[in-house]
């Protein structure tokens, strides 16, 4: 690898993005191009790491550091003598080369690189720029320290930096001052703030669970080991911590705290709304946040842990519970989210609730991996594969939709229709990338969704695959209804207006064109490599079984294609496009019957679109629990005088309200 890459990787991004307002006082094209720079030297140190995994062990400047697992740590904090041994403990910080991270930080340096190069042709003119590219390299570099962590508290800063991206990046243009359309804003720039601040405030709340799973875990490890770790191989080597927390009975809780972090980041369900209104930022933040950075956060942290909390399994049987949890809300999540997006009006949130389910088969694909223990490398395959694969295609659905949106001024797809003709090349790369969300074959989303329904069906989790079929159903439904409706049947009365203003709807220019055709290239060869992707985390999934000196088994690629292609999980995937891709196509592309006359032709029909539209009502609901909590809140600061005098006796009063209790207890 090169020179100390582990470190510049998330490094460089990082110290660009301080570097912004600098370059900014040169000239706007030097503060821009350094900007996207900042990302593509990311990528190179991020590639130089791949060579070090393939051959087992790190190289630098031809000296070998280490073998993989390489955990390259620094003494940090000094904690003392605490062990007794008369050395000095220290709290160590550093950063973890093995497959999971170079792997991750690959993915998301290539996929930020090329939305940052994007934003040349879809940002140009857009006032407050030296602020745009501060924050998208920040966000950048948020995520690859995040995911370069070799321990807890490293990544939790990286967690952090990211949900305080997003909160920036989505409320960018707080200042707009076109009225908003939506009910209870004045302006658009006040509902941007909104959206900006509910997704800081949503994710957070997951944040505080995880917080103090991370200090349970170094409480434990210091009962166990005699000194506090929170580093990833210490905590994989040594799984006393979970017998200390099992000993009390808290293993359970505090690996469902664990996963309300990555509940809050990853948006599932309960904590999942904040991703629609995420929609309100620029469409490179929304292809940033959903392809290549924050809502990845959650299912990495969840691989991260789980060969950890699987080498405990056997012996604390509360582990179970963490496993059964990650599979059971991503099951759900991934079928709430999906029947939102049958019926979503607007272009970039049929993609926002399509990333909520997808990341929920993630999910379930992680979790399912630990309820049948025969299924962990299928699982912990599937999960991290559809990772990597979602990454590509829902960048270039989101980088498609921004061209889209560029070029017709509005967000509503019922505003626009007969797309294609105008815009050809987006047209077929967004065919691409909706036949891969599908899972239709060759494309890579077919391989990827085949893994995690063959992990299901092996393991004979039946509901769990009924939850994955049905959702796969409905997201064929969505994303081509989404096509017919944005690039067949005949332009819009809106788009008709605009014409005649001279407002021509065109291709988008090259520098947006072309990393959408790196993408969707991208998304056609990415589902064969699916094999080599298996190889590569082969010093992980050794470890799954290493007890038993079971190595990881590939499939040479003829026999992998023939495998895939003539399972019977094959069979049921082109039964689920068929039932999924008909109603669209009569609907929506064909355009033969109406569905508007349809839904409200039928009462059942007519509730069940209401139901879903307005997001099974738990928004609502959780705005009605903020205005109850905010009303007793007016309510209770009345009594609040401020008053030093009138404080000092509240105390007073209350401390003998507590003595007397104590009192009467003991009578």
């Amino acid at each position: 690898m090169l020179y100390y890459a582990p470190w510049l990787v998330w490094l460089i991004p990082t110290i660009f993005a301080v570097l912004a307002p600098v370059t900014n006082k040169i000239h706007p094209k030097v503060r821009d191009y350094f900007a996207i720079s900042g990302v593509v030297l990311a990528v190179i140190f991020a590639i130089s790491m791949v060579p070090d995994i393939l051959q087992g062990y790190v190289t630098m400047n031809g000296q070998v550091l280490g073998s993989i697992p390489f955990d390259w740590e620094i003494k940090w904090i000094p904690l003392g003598d605490l062990n007794g041994d008369a050395q000095i403990d220290y709290l160590t910080v550093g950063v973890l080369v093995d497959p999971l991270s170079v792997f991750m930080a690959n993915i998301v340096s290539i996929i930020s690189s090329l939305i940052m190069i994007y934003s040349l042709g879809y940002m140009k003119g857009e006032p407050d720029m030296r602020r745009y590219w501060f924050w998208m390299d920040f966000f950048v570099g948020s995520m690859l320290v995040l995911v370069m962590a070799d321990n807890f508290i490293l990544m939790f800063y990286g967690w952090e930096m990211v949900g305080l991206s997003s909160w920036n990046l989505i409320s960018f243009w707080f200042k707009a001052k076109t009225p908003s359309p939506v009910p209870d804003f004045t302006t658009e720039g006040e509902y941007n703030a909104h959206c900006g601040l509910k997704a800081f405030i949503m994710t957070t709340l997951g944040d505080v669970f995880l917080l103090i799973a991370i200090g349970a875990i170094g409480i434990a490890t210091w009962i166990a080991m005699g000194v506090p770790t929170f580093n990833f191989i210490r905590l994989s080597e040594n799984t006393g911590w979970m017998g200390v927390l099992a000993s009390y009975g808290l293993l359970s809780i505090f690996s469902v705290f664990l996963f309300l972090g990555p509940v809050g980041k990853s948006a599932q369900f309960p904590l999942h709304e904040w991703l629609p209104e995420a929609m309100a930022g620029p469409t490179t933040v929304s292809a940033l946040i959903h392809a290549a950075t924050m809502v990845k956060a959650g299912v990495y942290l969840v691989a991260r842990v789980l060969p950890i909390f699987y080498k405990g399994l056997d012996t604390y049987s509360q582990v179970s519970t963490f496993f059964t949890v990650v599979a059971w809300i991503g099951a759900f999540t991934a079928f709430l989210a999906a029947t939102q997006g049958m019926v979503a009006k607007e272009l970039k949130k049929v993609l926002a609730y399509s990333t909520i389910s997808q990341i929920g088969y993630m999910m379930l694909a992680l979790g399912a991996a630990g309820i049948v223990p025969s299924v962990i490398l299928e699982g912990y395959t599937a999960g991290t594969f559809h990772l990597a694969v979602h990454a590509v295609f829902k960048a270039l659905l989101f980088l498609g939709a921004g061209a889209v949106l560029h070029e017709t001024g509005t967000k509503y797809m019922h505003e626009m229709g007969g797309l294609k003709n105008n815009m050809p090349w987006t047209y077929r790369f967004m065919i691409v990338g909706a036949a891969s969300l599908s899972g239709i074959p060759p494309l890579a989303g077919f391989f990827s969704k085949e893994l995690i329904f063959t992990t299901l069906w092996i393991s004979q989790q039946w509901i769990l695959f009924a939850f994955a079929a049905i959702t796969a159903i409905f997201t064929v439904f969505y994303s081509f209804r989404m096509i017919g409706l944005v690039f067949f049947g005949k332009p819009s009365e809106y788009l008709e207006a605009r014409e005649h203003e001279g407002k021509h709807v065109h291709e988008a220019p090259p520098v947006m064109t072309i990393p959408v055709g790196i993408l969707a290239a991208m998304t056609l060869v990415l589902g064969f490599l699916e094999p080599l992707l298996s190889e590569f985390f082969s010093p992980i999934t050794y470890r799954f079984h290493q007890e038993t000196i079971v190595a990881v088994e590939t499939l040479d690629f003829v026999e992998y294609l023939v495998h895939t292609f003539t399972s019977i999980t094959t069979l049921i995937s082109l039964g689920i496009i068929a039932i999924g891709f008909i109603p669209a196509y009569v609907l929506y592309i064909k355009r033969s019957k109406d569905p508007v006359a349809l839904v409200s032709g039928n009462a059942l029909l007519r509730g069940f679109y209401i139901f879903f539209y307005n997001r099974w009502y738990i928004d609502a609901f959780y705005y009605k629990i903020a205005a109850g909590i905010y009303g007793l809140s007016q309510k209770l600061r009345r009594i609040q005088t401020g008053v030093l005098n009138i404080n000092v006796i509240a105390m007073l009063l209350g401390f003998i309200v507590f003595l007397l209790y104590f009192i009467l207890l003991n009578l």
